[in-house]
Order: structure tokens, then sequence, then C-alpha cells
């Protein structure tokens, strides 16, 4: 919260320094429109930006961990819920039974 205040503030001093570079007798709106820009929209985006980093990381952390949790209690529904016969031998836990016997090579 102290941020905002701290972002504001400075925010305020760029803008009443752009306003004297736009009004004074030598200064143009152009220079006002860079100074606000490069004295304060910049340096403050930037400032915000590398402040929200621990929290964009706790966030990314937080999804993470929800969907590793997520996936274990589908996997232990998964497991626990009775196993229907789906019909093919390999289903079952019983090994396959060949289909067609093998044939050898006349010697």
């Amino acid at each position: 919260m102290f941020i905002h205040l701290i972002v504001i503030g400075w925010l305020y001093v760029t803008v009443m320094m752009a306003v004297a570079e736009a009004t004074n007798t030598t200064g143009t709106v152009l220079g006002a429109i860079f100074t606000f820009l490069l004295y304060g929209l910049a340096p403050v985006a930037l400032v915000v930006y590398l402040m929200g980093t621990p929290g964009r990381r706790r966030a990314i952390k937080q999804r993470e961990a929800d969907a590793q949790e997520a996936a274990c209690r589908a996997a232990a529904e998964a497991a626990t819920a009775t196993k229907e016969d789906s019909g093919l031998p390999d289903q079952r836990g019983e090994a396959p039974a060949d289909a067609v016997p093998p044939v050898r090579k006349e010697q």
C-alpha cells in the first residue's frame, strides 16, 4: 500500500515538471510529453514491475501446487473407483492371449 503513495507522488511531481516545461517560454509541449514519459511513466512502470515480481512468483507456485494437488486427488479417486471391464485382455491385468498361433519355419 505504501508503494502506491510513492507512485502517485512521483507521478504528480513529473506532471508538474511537464506543465512547467510546456508553459515555459523556451519549452515545448513535445518536451513536456517526453519529460513526463522519461522521468515519470517509464521509471514508475519499471519499479512497479520489479516490485511485483515476488507476488507473481508466489501466484505461479500456488497455481502449480493447486494443479498438482488436483492431479493427485484425481489419481486417488481413479484408483479407488470401481474398475469396469472394458473387454480388452490387457485391461484386466491378464496376459494377452495370442490370436494367431506362431508358425515355425519348415526345415
